[in-house]
């Protein structure tokens, strides 16, 4: 099969990997690609969020099957687009990417089939969101409704922090139009945990446990990043919460996006917040996690598109997916600055060196025979461990070696929640 990866980042370069390790994968491409994916597949220079030019390459090459992994193109219709095209694609239809692309749609969708969430509300309405911090109190949560890069959530400790959020977003257009509406909601307390699911439209079935850490600093500190480091499983979820969690909110949440005439094929992300009342919903997205995704492809054992194809065809129940008993973890080293102003082009060093782990490229280019810097999050390491604190340390051991300048990561991966 020829196929076409849609994406740049570190979540595209692990699923390019797992691909490539596929015998009914002939050929393999990636748009817009990166320096580290160029080396399992062939990047062509279009944008991920351009869905005529995207599909109009595809059916000029005749791709096989898609994958599109980012949000944006999900969000745009891509998948409506290569469907209309007659290309098998995997990712859910715009009509249900907006589980992840409108937070208001996701609460209403719990609120109304009784998935258990924190209590919330909505906002188009400044002076009204303001009112409501001031009866509500802080703790509490502000979130854009929209898309937003994962940066569009403010935990406000303070009425002055959450006024002051929702005044970047609402007045000051901080995320342009996915600010427009806010979701207020109250501050819940507990470790957090992901939880990715494969799901065909009708059937749903949960990889092993992973843990992001959003955080820019050690300890939990800085401002929100896309995610510094993730692992797999988190010691936090149990069999018990695995199978409370499958009965009170993963197939729930299916048979919602069903009821609602959105059928939701491709991979659902559960973010969970294991609160002493027990597990709720933090948010859903409509697509594997980043970095989540390094540390999970890491362990699947199943060729992946095996998964993808039953997917889209709607025969994950008859699809038996196997997981490695080791764990993993997934190291981001970012750019100096990053979440805020970065440079670019900074030449990349050590990569050659690397050992007993899959250095997963998220920003970079090739440039002059070396591969720099091109983005915010750069790399991920990512190593396999007989248990949590192995793989750990292996991820840690294998990025030893790389530098770039003014390279920055987090010490406590893993150990911080």
């Amino acid at each position: 099969m020829k196929v076409l990866v849609v994406g740049s980042g570190g979540r595209e370069h692990a699923i390019v990997w797992a691909l490539s390790k596929s015998p009914k994968v002939t050929e393999l491409f990636c748009a817009p690609g990166n320096a580290g994916i160029g080396q399992l597949a062939t990047c062509v220079p279009v944008a991920a969020t351009d869905v005529e030019g995207m599909v109009a390459w595809a059916k000029e090459h005749q791709m096989d099957f898609v994958m599109v992994a980012p949000d944006d193109p999900l969000a745009l219709g891509m998948v409506n687009a290569f469907a209309e095209a007659g290309i098998p694609a995997f990712g859910p239809t715009k009509e249900a990417a907006v589980i992840e692309a409108s937070k208001a749609f996701s609460k209403e969708l719990m609120h109304k089939y009784h998935i258990p969430t924190a209590k919330y509300a909505t906002f188009k309405d400044m002076d009204e969101a303001i009112a409501y911090v001031h009866t509500q109190g802080a703790p509490i949560v502000v979130k854009a409704d929209g898309l937003a890069l994962g940066k569009g959530v403010i935990v406000a400790a303070t009425e002055d922090e959450a006024v002051e959020a929702v005044k970047s977003m609402m007045a000051d257009n901080k995320f342009g139009a996915s600010g427009s509406t806010v979701v207020i909601e109250e501050c819940m307390t507990g470790p957090e945990v992901t939880v990715l699911c494969f799901a065909d439209g009708e059937h749903i079935s949960p990889m092993p446990s992973s843990q992001d850490h959003k955080r820019a600093f050690d300890g939990n500190k800085g401002p929100n990043t896309g995610g510094m480091g993730a692992i797999s499983p988190t010691p936090y979820y149990t069999d018990a919460l695995a199978d409370r969690c499958l009965k009170e909110i993963f197939e729930p949440t299916m048979a919602a996006m069903k009821a609602e005439g959105r059928p939701f094929k491709g991979v659902i992300y559960f973010g969970l917040m294991l609160t002493p009342e027990g597990p709720k919903v933090v948010e859903y997205n409509a697509r594997f996690g980043d970095p989540e995704c390094q540390a999970l492809l890491m362990r699947l054992d199943t060729d992946l598109m095996e998964i993808l194809e039953a997917c889209v065809n709607g025969t994950l129940d008859q699809l038996d997916i196997r997981w490695k008993q080791e764990a993993s973890c997934c190291l981001v080293l970012a750019s100096g600055g990053y979440p805020a102003q970065y440079e670019k082009g900074k030449v990349i060093e050590g990569l050659d060196q690397v050992e007993n782990a899959v250095v997963f490229h998220a920003g970079t280019a090739a440039k002059d025979d070396n591969v720099v810097t091109n983005g915010g999050r750069v790399l991920g390491v990512t190593a396999l461990g007989s248990d949590l604190e192995d793989a750990i340390q292996n991820a840690y051991v294998a990025a030893g070696p790389i530098h770039f300048d003014q390279m920055h990561f987090r010490k406590d991966i893993g150990h911080a929640f």
